[in-house]
């Protein structure tokens, strides 16, 4: 009888091993990453390789997403603007969805809210975008959002809007307006500010 050797068993990766992570995961931290050192350093002051020490990922998994690093700003721009559309969709999802006057009065609570909240990664990642820039599609897109509300509570005859974009772009400017003196004078508690804008929004509705 011939002896057998027994079978080897398989190789265990030892506790704590590091494993390979989604690709999206790894996207997410590293643009994390970018976003910490610029708001800590600015944008020109940061390198590729710091953004990639900070991460913990080799130099080449940066080019495998980005060309460069305007290229990595452009990005975090969209995911800003991504994230302020869902706080503010969320804040509106809780109000019943033929009360237009409430809203609208949560849309520019969430506004106020979340620029005041997140207005350093603003100033970093729209740092390029000025009034010759018309063709703004985070603003654009926030717009949208605001003309189903007015567009809504004019079919439903909350009130009487001869043009409701106009309407929409006198809101949006006047909200982002006033929330940027909030910040300079760092106001920490925007509920009773937030309010006094509402109603001035709604007041420009004839509510």
């Amino acid at each position: 009888m011939i002896a057998t050797r027994p079978r080897p068993k398989p190789r265990q990766k030892p506790a704590g091993a590091p494993r390979t992570k989604p690709a999206e995961v790894r996207l997410d931290e590293l643009m994390n990453a970018a976003q910490r050192l610029f708001l800590e350093k600015g944008v020109e002051s940061t390198t590729v390789s710091e953004i990639v020490e900070e991460a913990q990922v080799a130099k080449g998994t940066f080019y495998t997403y980005f060309a460069s690093k305007n290229d990595m700003l452009v990005a975090l721009g969209e995911r800003y603007t991504q994230h302020f559309l869902q706080a503010l969709e969320q804040a509106i999802e809780q109000c019943a969805k033929d009360d237009w006057v409430s809203r609208l009065r949560v849309w520019v609570h969430a506004n106020v809210a979340t620029y005041l909240a997140t207005y350093s990664i603003h100033d970093i990642v729209y740092t390029n975008h000025h009034h010759h820039d018309r063709n703004n599609k985070a603003k654009n897109a926030i717009l949208d959002q605001l003309m189903v509300i007015l567009e809504g509570g004019k079919a439903a005859g909350v009130w009487q809007l001869s043009d409701p974009r106009i309407n929409a772009l006198m809101i949006y400017s006047g909200v982002h307006g006033v929330t940027d003196d909030a910040i300079v004078d760092r106001l920490e508690d925007c509920t009773a500010f937030a309010d006094k804008v509402s109603v001035s929004c709604l007041a420009m509705l004839g509510r």
